[in-house]
């Protein structure tokens, strides 16, 4: 049985790759605007942002390097304590042509695994995600064989880079648990359950018990809640024994029809919901001990 930890991470995913500018008018889109939300989620208490970078003209999901280097450059000159969480999951999305479904058609992204991360060799931040799930996505699908992961994990090992394993399903924990014993995988896991995209773990806390059950007594964990179970998935993952993330990529609403003005906001109400079970939350340097960085937080990584 594990209890609430004696301190506890706050990550802030303050754009993501899914929410739009029409859900919210409080998005960050540009690359200034992204590393401010950033800046402004870890004076609020996030010890780690987990970044997406967008398009400045569309607003859509972009792998430019250009967007991803003066995002970890503007974070690094005003906070170099800051944890850089940056994603790799664009790049894992088909979408069947309705004729000749193995044909792709408009959306999708799918590309060569070591194209994925090649912002992470370049930037080499203190962490990037690293998805397991191949999965149905809304209406569309999510692929990420055994063989392109291991493909990745390479590259970001590589890269020296400490790894974050998305898990949106039991059959992702069963994947992660064979990368460990075949040495794709190695130390101390640092893990996130993503519960509420269709069609994976749905939130709740049997949800969080049943996942945290299925992992390694050193993994690390957090417990991510989209959409309305944002804020419940905080305290669901702290009394489970877990960290904690909020963020406008997870869900545009502080409360019950009320936007969120900011990823900051978001991360003031968690910091709140933690200390008022118990909880502390964990400064910069407490984090880096916690998730098993070893860089020091003064360095800048980035290219």
């Amino acid at each position: 049985m594990r209890t609430p930890r004696d301190k506890v991470i706050i990550t802030c995913a303050v754009t993501g790759n899914l929410t739009t500018a029409e859900q919210t008018p409080h998005l960050p889109i540009t690359p200034v605007q992204i590393a401010d939300a950033c800046l402004g989620a870890a004076d609020a208490g996030a010890a780690i942002v987990h970044i997406h970078v967008r398009d400045p003209k569309t607003g859509r999901p972009s792998m430019s390097l250009d967007y991803y280097s003066e995002v970890v450059t503007r974070i690094r000159l005003h906070n170099p304590e800051l944890i850089l969480n940056i994603t790799t999951g664009p790049g894992g999305r088909f979408v069947p042509s309705p004729d000749e479904p193995k044909i792709a058609a408009e959306g999708t992204t799918l590309m060569a695994p070591e194209k994925r991360v090649e912002h992470i060799t370049a930037l080499r931040p203190d962490i990037c995600t690293l998805d397991l799930n191949t999965m149905n996505s809304g209406k569309e699908v999510v692929i990420n064989t055994p063989g392109s992961v291991r493909r990745m994990a390479k590259v970001i090992s590589d890269a020296g880079v400490k790894p974050e394993i998305e898990l949106f399903d039991s059959g992702d924990i069963a994947l992660m648990n064979d990368l460990l014993k075949d040495g794709t995988l190695s130390g101390s896991v640092l893990c996130s359950f993503v519960m509420g995209v269709r069609y994976g773990f749905q939130p709740g806390p049997e949800t969080v018990l049943y996942a945290r059950d299925l992992l390694p007594r050193d993994a690390e964990f957090t417990a991510i809640g989209i959409g309305k179970a944002a804020f419940t998935s905080v305290a669901q993952s702290y009394l489970a024994g877990g960290h904690v993330r909020v963020g406008l990529e997870d869900s545009v609403y502080l409360s019950r029809g009320q936007f969120a003005n900011s990823n900051a906001e978001m991360v003031t109400k968690a910091r709140r919901i933690v200390e008022d079970l118990g909880g502390q939350i964990a400064d910069f340097k407490e984090a880096r001990q916690i998730v098993g960085l070893t860089t020091p937080a003064s360095s800048t990584r980035a290219a």
